[in-house]
């Protein structure tokens, strides 16, 4: 799975830059304060002032690893983007991957 964004965690979320052929722009991942019901989304993912995306809580299956499960959206987009921000390593360093799911087509 490709890294398309590398984010540093902050107090209430993350802040950092996503990259890819057709984007390239600085984000913010806050705290949804207004989350309303179990399925809403955990934060917001925000380019200045225009929402772009949310994300929810998840935990590894097998494991205790938290990440978020991640969805970007924007109108030059043919679809939604999904993905995973998993948490800092030892270098500080949250990344967000992505993988496009398709069919396995046998090759």
């Amino acid at each position: 799975m490709p890294v398309i964004g590398t984010f540093t965690p902050e107090k209430d979320g993350y802040t950092g830059n996503i990259t890819t052929l057709a984007l390239n722009a600085k984000v913010s991942i806050r705290l949804n304060a207004g989350k309303q019901g179990r399925n809403a989304p955990d934060f917001l993912i925000m380019a200045g002032t225009i929402e772009v995306g949310a994300a929810w809580r998840r935990t590894s299956h097998g494991s205790t690893k938290e990440y978020l499960r991640v969805k970007l959206d924007d109108p030059l987009l043919p679809e939604p983007i999904w993905g995973a921000l998993l948490g800092a390593g030892e270098d500080g360093v949250a990344r967000l991957l992505w993988r496009r799911d398709w069919e396995d087509d046998g090759a």
